[in-house]
């Protein structure tokens, strides 16, 4: 495996891990919210200086579903992060109270929340879009046998049919949606307990995009050969 490939493989993974534990928020204090919170722009800025092959081809070559698909994800979760960083820092007690912002706090309080929750969705869905991709990889490294692969599918569906729930008894669509103002948090409620379930709200969603993209790639292919048949 390239360098290049790991340091990118293991940014993503701890930006997986930032994103789980910045949705913790009140249990682990706003103080470490917000350092985690700049760790994981730092780490977005360096997952595109890697993609920057990507970024510059973004202009060029045919469009498919699948790349429209891939692409707006992307664009979305860009402004969810634009969002949460400069909802942020206007939001900041600790990590940037040397800059003089004053006011706007409220707004910034609603921007903050809808973009992290849907900044949450999106980037869950974008690692399920590009999770056959990362699969490969993996499999070319790593050989699981046929019975382990199949227990991680079942464990996989089992933990995304939770989601479901998760996702529901979080109020995430109240906050995603801005019907609930405020976020509640249960302080007598072990830190794991909380993680669990939006580990298996993540996992859901990559299961979305990851079907999603299935889905599209299936559909694609048999327009290409009904097009094919049809030139014939």
């Amino acid at each position: 495996m390239k360098p290049e490939l790991i340091l990118r493989i293991s940014a993503d993974l701890a930006m997986t891990v930032l994103l789980l534990l910045l949705m913790t928020y009140d249990l682990i204090g706003q103080a470490a919210h917000e350092w985690l919170g700049i760790a994981m722009f730092l780490l977005f800025i360096l997952h595109h200086v890697l993609s920057r092959r990507w970024l510059k081809s973004v202009f060029r070559g045919k469009y498919t579903p699948m790349r429209v698909l891939q692409t707006v994800t992307a664009f979305l979760v860009l402004l969810s992060m634009i969002g949460s960083a400069v909802s942020g820092v206007i939001l900041s007690r600790y990590a940037f109270t040397f800059l003089p912002i004053s006011g706007g706090r409220a707004f910034a309080r609603s921007l903050h929340m809808v973009c992290g929750y849907w900044g949450f969705v999106l980037m869950s869905v974008h690692l399920g879009l590009h999770w056959g991709m990362l699969s490969g990889i993996f499999s070319k490294h790593i050989h699981l046998p046929k019975t382990a692969v199949i227990c991680f599918k079942i464990i996989g569906a089992a933990a995304a049919a939770y989601g479901v729930y998760a996702f529901i008894k979080r109020s995430l669509p109240g906050y995603m949606l801005l019907q609930n103002r405020f976020v509640f948090f249960d302080h007598e409620e072990p830190l794991a307990l909380f993680l669990a379930d939006y580990v298996a709200i993540m996992i859901l969603f990559a299961g979305v995009g990851h079907f999603a993209m299935k889905l599209m790639k299936f559909i694609y292919k048999g327009k290409i050969k009904n097009e094919n048949k049809n030139a014939r």
